[in-house]
């Protein structure tokens, strides 16, 4: 089949690449899956499963998930193009799952986004309730300055906004694990038999518990979306992707521990407790702690927010590039070098979604359910790199037995969370939020079917661009060395390509 060229989009100078080192990019990945956020609000969830077992289910999770990392970083590592999540996925499987995947990505970040809008707003009204100023802020307000903060760094700079995420994500982390330390050696250090032993945990419990914990662990494949404005990509890329998710699982294990041993004795169990830290910090006697948790929690989900907001704007941008969104938004800030129209409308729609639900629910109720619909976006994507990697080493002539061994573990890992979210059937409205996210894949594919309708080579400009593209970025990210010469009329032996 002959690859049409890919259609050229008048837009700003692009993207400012070589800005970003491995710091930032292994902080885009950790905001996103936000460690703060499953210490503060989701270990009492896994432990109603797992009970005893709670640490255990969060390491199954990591371990699991990092088949589908593996998955990843055999693209992350050949190819450097912006957006990758989706570029990966229409490499391997072609332009229609392509952005069908893309598709879902901007689903997961904007839900997530969603999510962070509200944990700030949560955590913002619970900063004042400690500090003697309760239910005088409308939820709507922190909205508000959230996003506002999130649009302006998002729409600054690149760089300002990955080095301020890490840099809040780990000020939280650091605050947790400094309360973390006092609960377990304040009081002499002692070994937790009942949880290493998993007195009281059943098969089915720990199945369960791991459902939640994968769900807390995703977003960690958003590093890949920064890969055109990396520094070394094809390696930073990678380690960030696989770095992120192992530091914030073991960040996950040491906390459900934690939770857990601090938490044993008390008059309301784990699962039913709203904000687990807290009532650590009363019991050891520490309620200082209430505070600054609470405006770390707060200033972590404004920095998944911000994440949030620069994966997303990066996965509209190449899929405006070509054609299935408006060319506006492929256009870049010609002093910022950001993608600022897709910035704008991801970070309007992002607001408008908890601000219009507020009309009909809590911010509470908004969280839950953003992060829950986020995860059937999050699972498809992954299933479709863990498929489409194979697939794109086998055209490469590079496919090795262990890649196709990894893809079915990949996938017969990913299959524990789909199937522990039918049944038990969940409660309304959780049961039938598989089939709204089903409506919004038919969507796209309707929209897409239709563009396919109006320009007939659309399929094969994509997949043009996409040749074009990966060519330009492996050639970019590994620079052929100039030859020495050993005298000034002197020729090299061998010319290299790039000549």
């Amino acid at each position: 089949m002959t690859v049409a060229p890919a259609k050229t989009t008048q837009r700003g100078p692009g993207l400012r690449t070589g800005s970003l080192g491995f710091p930032a990019i292994l902080g885009q990945g950790i905001a996103v899956i936000s460690p703060t956020m499953t210490a503060v609000l989701i270990i009492p969830l896994a432990f109603a499963s797992a009970g005893e077992g709670t640490w255990l289910a969060y390491l199954f999770g990591t371990v699991m998930l990092l088949f589908v990392v593996f998955c990843i970083n055999e693209f992350a590592r050949r190819s450097a193009a912006p957006g990758a999540q989706y570029t990966f996925i229409a490499r391997g499987l072609g332009p229609v799952p392509g952005v069908l995947g893309g598709w879902t990505l901007l689903w997961c970040y904007l839900l997530i986004g969603t999510a962070g809008l509200t944990g700030f707003a949560i955590f913002s009204q619970q900063l004042l309730d400690a500090l003697g100023y309760s239910g005088t802020v409308k939820p709507v307000l922190f909205f508000a300055v959230s996003a506002a903060l999130c649009w302006f760094i998002a729409y600054k700079d690149i760089r300002l906004s990955s080095y301020l995420t890490l840099a809040l994500e780990g000020l939280s982390v650091a605050c947790i694990l400094s309360l973390a330390g006092y609960v377990l050696f304040a009081h002499g250090f002692t070994v937790d038999t009942s949880q290493l032993t998993l007195k009281g945990v059943s098969l089915h419990g720990m199945s369960l518990a791991v459902v939640a914990c994968i769900f807390s662990l995703v977003g960690f494949e958003s590093a890949t979306a920064l890969s055109g404005e990396a520094k070394n990509p094809l390696r930073s890329v990678p380690r960030g992707v696989i770095m992120s998710l192992i530091l914030t699982g073991l960040f996950m294990v040491i906390m459900g521990y934690v939770e857990v041993f601090g938490t044993r004795g008390s008059s309301t169990p784990l699962s039913a407790m709203d904000a687990p830290l807290n009532v650590l910090a009363a019991a050891y006697g520490v309620s200082f702690f209430k505070i600054p948790i609470s405006l770390c929690a707060m200033i972590s989900f404004f920095g998944l927010s911000l994440s949030c907001l620069n994966a997303g704007s990066r996965i509209l941008l190449p899929m405006a590039e070509h054609g299935v969104f408006p060319h506006q938004l492929a256009k870049t800030h010609g002093r910022n070098e950001t993608p600022h129209i897709a910035t704008n409308v991801y970070i309007t729609v992002m607001f408008l979604i908890p601000t219009v639900l507020e009309i009909f629910t809590s911010p509470l109720n908004t969280f839950d359910n953003a992060g829950t619909l986020a995860a059937w976006g999050f699972l498809v994507s992954y299933f479709g790199i863990s498929v489409a990697a194979p697939v794109y080493l086998k055209k490469r002539g590079e496919l090795r037995p262990r890649h196709i061994v990894i893809t079915v573990i990949a996938c017969l890992c990913l299959l524990v969370p789909t199937e522990g979210s039918f049944y038990p059937v969940p409660p309304f409205p959780t049961d039938i939020f598989p089939y709204i996210f089903l409506f919004y894949l038919a969507v796209g594919g309707a929209w897409l079917f239709i563009l396919s309708r109006r320009r007939r080579t659309l399929f094969s400009e994509i997949e043009g661009d996409l040749e074009a593209t990966l060519a330009a970025h492996e050639q970019r990210a590994e620079p052929v060395p100039a030859p020495v010469l050993s005298r000034p009329d002197a020729l090299p032996d061998v010319v290299p390509d790039a000549i």
